[in-house]
């Protein structure tokens, strides 16, 4: 298996001229959400509504914050949670973040390939 990287931007909700620069992001598929610099996320006006834990591969427990942003990447946006990465930690593009640009992931391509939106039932009309 490979993998690859992304530019990934968040966008601030509330004001959408305030936007992370881009961040080359892994497209990691074991990651549920997306990461990106703690810092540049405040600089975009982006703030953390609270924090999650994480169990990491080296079974370590962690705790970062989150929030909420549009992220953007390889012309497709989505409204996500994002978690406010440090210094030490990757920049991510998780699995929450592919399901909504409704992609698959084609990592010997190394691309996106658009896939249609399943409805679920709250969307589908009786």
């Amino acid at each position: 298996m490979s993998t690859f990287k992304v530019s990934l931007t968040a966008i601030n909700p509330k004001d959408e001229s305030k936007r992370t620069p881009p961040v080359e992001a892994m497209v990691d598929t074991g990651s549920e959400y997306s990461w990106l610099p703690k810092a540049l996320l405040l600089d975009a006006g982006i703030t953390p509504k609270g924090k999650r834990r994480f169990y990491m591969a080296n079974q370590q427990h962690i705790e970062r914050e989150y929030g909420y942003a549009l992220l953007a990447a390889a012309d497709h946006e989505t409204p996500d949670q994002i978690i406010f990465a440090e210094s030490s930690d990757m920049s991510l593009l998780g699995v929450h973040t592919i399901e909504g640009f409704c992609v698959a992931v084609d990592n010997v391509g190394q691309r996106f390939i658009d896939i249609p939106a399943v409805p679920t039932p709250a969307n589908v009309l009786a």
